[in-house]
């Protein structure tokens, strides 16, 4: 019995082997291009609390405020601070304009109030002593930012209704705080 031995051409295996190593090679190549470090994106902002300052202008004076947002903030307010900074305060955020009013309880220093209507104009200013719990409410319904300084802060500043809150800045800070601007209808 013979046996018969089938011999390719030539070319025809040395052809044959690129095509596998071409086939053995692409996978890898492919799990090499996907093994490829991904460029890092960019690391997140910080994101700003309630117990950072943005400088936010109300008429012609630079306030360094904190800005409350958030319920517990709101409620929370300026309580158990024994100072605060000759032009710092504290600006309260509501999502629509209603009728306000603020109260002393647990509040150690003396502070002035300004209240604002949606568009940023300063409507009233009124005095709060410490520890005083009788609420001190706006004429207005129409207020939704409240800005408390310390007492005295607006006439000495001669800051004064009419006078206007700079919203871009407060958008821009309650933005920094990853709130959008858009559900306290700012910009």
């Amino acid at each position: 019995m013979k046996t018969y031995l089938h011999r390719e051409p030539r070319g025809a295996v040395s052809r044959r082997r690129r095509i596998v190593a071409l086939v053995l090679t692409l996978p890898a190549l492919a799990l090499a291009a996907c093994a490829k470090e991904p460029k890092a994106p960019p690391p997140p902002a910080e994101v700003k609390s309630v117990d950072d300052r943005f400088a936010i202008r109300v008429g012609e004076r630079t306030v360094q405020m904190q800005v409350a947002v958030l319920q517990s903030e709101l409620m929370q307010g300026l309580m158990f601070r024994r100072s605060m900074g000759a032009d710092e305060g504290m600006l309260f955020v509501f999502s629509h304009p209603q009728r306000q009013s603020f109260w002393m309880r647990n509040t150690l220093i003396p502070l002035d109030i300004g209240y604002f209507d949606p568009s940023g104009e300063l409507k009233e200013i009124a005095q709060m002593y410490p520890g005083d719990e009788h609420s001190v409410p706006t004429n207005s319904r129409n207020i939704q930012f409240c800005l408390e300084m310390n007492q005295g802060w607006f006439s000495r500043m001669g800051v004064k209704a009419g006078d206007k809150l700079d919203l871009k800045a407060v958008s821009d800070a309650i933005r920094a705080r990853s709130f959008q601007p858009s559900a306290y209808n700012l910009p």
